[in-house]
């Protein structure tokens, strides 16, 4: 049996892979190569192995090359081959992943991490780690944070294998915590909640794990505070304060709330809106408010591709996309996916009313 991995490698690394290849149990050659140059200081290698021992299948021989290969570019280290093990013996054979390791020890996540998964993991190095303001890390550890760590670390795991061709097609993904991880790309350098994505792709047995230079926090403030921090609803906090809603939403949730900002509500006739601000009329106005919110948290890609959606208030509203932009009824949305601890706002320029009211 044999198979061929054609990648580019420093040219100083050439020699390790090879070896290692070797004492893996493989007959190894180079097919072909192309000569490193100061301006491009890598080599073009086609490595084709021949599998020696009889019992192995292709596949194993696959998971074998490319972990090597991953784990010689991502720096893992001579004793690692990332495939052949789980995302957590990844870590820490690879020597740069301590704090994470202790943080995962700390959070009792290590079992999970050593699961079946597949995970897909965004691994902050010990560097990235270093750049939280001081003591931040011996705080976290404590046993009366345990909480607090686990949502951090959870928001750095999505489930299933998403490897960098992946990443890079995508807008976002969901993490454990239930907080969407942002994906950006930018002349070609990729990353993630604002964190640099410095090497993909290191292959393990039940995952894969792409590094980090920065650690990803999520967000800790409910709903009613992230719309208050960003300054642009204050009709909104009004209504709701006056509906008796702030409890609810600052409740577990998760909601997807249709925020519709001050230039929105001052869309409406004035009357009509000191009218509903009356205590004679919460009830009312609690209606039109919980038609703006939907159970779970719904992020953009989805409510797009659910086309309508039942609202707390009981009612559906009706989710387009076409060339002028995305809607909800006829309000547009004019900003999406801003997490909170407990759901997700979409920002629209227009506030919706149930059919009871139009």
């Amino acid at each position: 049996m044999e198979f061929v991995c054609e990648r580019q490698f420093p040219a100083h690394e050439v020699k390790f892979l090879l070896l290692k290849l070797h004492l893996d149990g493989c007959r190894v050659r180079i097919v072909h190569h192309r000569v490193a140059t100061v301006s491009n200081p890598k080599v073009l290698i086609c490595i084709k192995a021949f599998l020696v021992a009889k019992y192995e299948t292709i596949q194993m021989m696959k998971s074998k090359v490319f972990g090597l290969a991953l784990a010689a570019v991502a720096g893992f280290g001579s004793a690692v081959f990332a495939a052949d093990k789980d995302i957590v013996d990844t870590a820490v054979g690879a020597g740069k992943f301590k704090t994470l390791a202790a943080a995962l020890k700390a959070a009792d996540l290590v079992g999970a991490l050593k699961g079946a998964g597949p995970f897909t993991v965004f691994a902050p190095t010990d560097e990235a780690f270093a750049k939280l303001p001081a003591g931040t890390v011996e705080e976290l550890v404590k046993p009366e944070n345990k909480a607090k760590l686990t949502a951090i670390l959870t928001h750095h795991v999505v489930k299933g294998k998403v490897l960098a061709a992946d990443v890079v097609k995508i807008k976002g993904a969901v993490a454990l915590d239930g907080q969407r991880i942002d994906v950006a790309v930018k002349d070609k350098a990729v990353s993630v909640d604002g964190a640099n994505v410095s090497a993909t792709d290191i292959v393990c047995s039940n995952g894969v794990i792409h590094i980090v230079d920065t650690v990803l926090i999520p967000a800790t403030d409910k709903i009613p505070a992230v719309a208050d921090k960003a300054g642009t609803f204050k009709t909104l906090l009004a209504a709701v304060k006056a509906a008796g809603l702030v409890e609810t939403l600052s409740g577990e949730g998760p909601f997807t709330v249709f925020a519709p900002t001050d230039e929105a509500f001052a869309k409406l006739p004035k009357a009509t809106l000191e009218d509903l601000l009356k205590p004679e009329n919460k009830a009312k106005l609690a209606g039109i408010l919980t038609y703006h919110v939907v159970a779970g948290r719904v992020y953009s890609e989805a409510a797009v591709a659910a086309k309508s959606a039942k609202t707390v208030q009981g009612a559906s509203v009706n989710i387009t996309a076409n060339d002028k932009g995305a809607f909800v009824n006829d309000a547009k949305i004019i900003a999406t996916d801003i997490d909170a601890s407990n759901g997700v706002i979409h920002v629209i320029d227009s506030v919706i009313l149930p059919p009871a009211t139009k």
